[in-house]
């Protein structure tokens, strides 16, 4: 039997991949079909493919050519699949010509002539929109925004609003948009999604309106410090077919999603704790340390420090506790112990306080070890008793990371999609609950 081999992303599944998959299969017995997954695009820079891994392994299935589909993970792997099934052919398309031969040493390989006139990217381009995004607030979140939208596939930013005009001003022409500072509701006209980096206290506002108005909305953390106002703005969102999604970047990272597909499958057996910390040191007079707007270490940094406990021991926390060092009425260092039926987690937090800022997630069988800075990695190790089975993993943190939370924005206003496995709507809606009993100083023990 005379075994084939192919891969691709296969997005938006056309003739084109129909012709290729049928010549494969022509040159032998058994064709093997590998389907690069979401984090592997991401790595590779293809950050507008429109179906997810799961929906493209469908469609290849759908067309009876395909007697084995695998998922490609990871570079190199093309050469364990082509010796672990035994391939005696590698096929791709000709717009690869010459990239593959490095194959030749395990196979033959074979360049497949391509369709013309047809291929996933010109199917994208045919019935995209460009999608109109104006940004609210001109601080460094914001400046960040602006070149990371430029990585991302029908993505336009064309305005910034700021109540102070100059700074709105200075902001837009720094970045060739066109400033607002009065009526908001003017800002909004025209604009198709809006990404709001203002300071904390103004997010809920800006979000309802914004929804109220039909407009999609991609919201920096934390999206509020009330769960009754989060579920308020994610309700209408869905009852009214609109995308908002909390921009926590983190939870759209290649390795912390990675992360936690590894834990869920079980690698290190049984979660039992998770501990994340997350510090830096702030110089008054600052936003941070301002208890009228909001300042403190868990409105600052609890959205990010909660994180890997919602994602990996879930919502249904037991119970909670918070101590704190207060100063001036603000929290320049809370500990946030967060209990399960079945595991415990901790959040360790400092805008005055220096501590290590490590995630540590311990099981059963072993633990994942991610150093700091883990809200931003691009590597963490899983470790056993036995340390040569310890494996180490890198991924790709491209730029300032924004990127990966406006791709997926972008990816669920195109399929309509109105909640993200990487952060939903409830564990959302859980970390703004905890951020809530916080500030109502409930379960609270000052530190002297």
């Amino acid at each position: 039997m005379k075994k084939v081999i192919t891969y691709g992303t296969f997005d938006l599944l056309h003739q084109g991949h129909l012709n290729l998959l049928r010549r494969a299969k022509a040159l032998g017995d058994e064709l093997i079909v590998g389907v690069t997954n979401d984090n592997f695009d991401r790595e590779r820079g293809k950050l507008n493919v429109r179906n997810n891994v799961l929906e493209r392994v469908e469609a290849v299935k759908a067309t009876g050519l395909a007697d084995k589909i695998i998922i490609e993970d990871y570079v190199g792997q093309k050469i364990d699949d082509i010796q672990r099934y035994g391939v005696d052919i590698f096929a791709i398309g000709s717009d690869w010509e010459g990239k593959f031969d490095y194959l030749k040493e395990y196979c033959q390989v074979v360049y497949l002539p391509r369709t013309e006139g047809i291929s996933s990217t010109m199917l994208r381009n045919q019935d995209k929109d460009i999608f109109e995004i104006g940004i609210v607030g001109t601080g460094r979140i914001a400046a960040r925004f602006v070149p990371e939208a430029a990585f991302v596939d029908s993505v336009k930013v064309t305005s910034v609003y700021n109540p102070n005009a100059s700074e709105a001003d200075n902001f837009g022409e720094r970045f060739s948009l066109e400033a607002f500072s009065g009526d908001f509701g003017e800002f909004l006209k025209g604009l198709d999604a809006i990404y709001i980096a203002s300071p904390h206290l103004t997010h809920y506002e800006y979000a309802k309106e914004a929804l109220h108005r039909g407009k999609h909305v991609l919201c920096e953390i934390p999206l509020t410090l009330d769960r009754g106002q989060a579920e308020e703005l994610y309700g209408y969102a869905k009852e009214h077919s609109l995308i908002l999604l909390e921009a926590s970047k983190t939870a759209f990272c290649p390795a912390f999603n990675h992360i936690v597909t590894l834990i869920k499958s079980g690698v290190i057996g049984d979660v039992v704790d998770v501990q994340a910390s997350i510090s830096k040191m702030v110089e008054p007079p600052c936003r941070e340390l301002d208890r009228d707007m909001a300042g403190g270490a868990v409105n600052e940094h609890a959205s990010l420090t909660l994180l890997p406990a919602i994602k990996i021991l879930g919502t249904d926390f037991t119970d909670l506790s918070f101590h704190s060092k207060v100063i001036d009425g603000v929290d320049v260092y809370t500990k946030v112990i967060v209990n399960y039926p079945f595991a415990t987690a901790s959040a360790t937090l400092g805008i005055g306080v220096k501590t290590e800022g490590n995630l540590v997630i311990s099981g059963t069988g072993g633990y994942v070890y991610v150093p700091a800075p883990w809200w931003l990695t691009s590597f963490f190790e899983v470790r056993y008793e036995d340390q040569r089975k310890n494996k180490k993993f890198f991924y790709s943190y491209e730029g300032d990371g924004l990127r990966y939370e406006i791709q997926e924005f972008v990816s669920m206003i195109m399929n309509g999609r109105t909640s993200s496995y990487k952060l939903s709507r409830k564990e959302s809606c859980a970390i703004a609950g905890i951020i809530e009993k916080f500030n109502a100083r409930q379960f609270y023990t000052e530190l002297i």
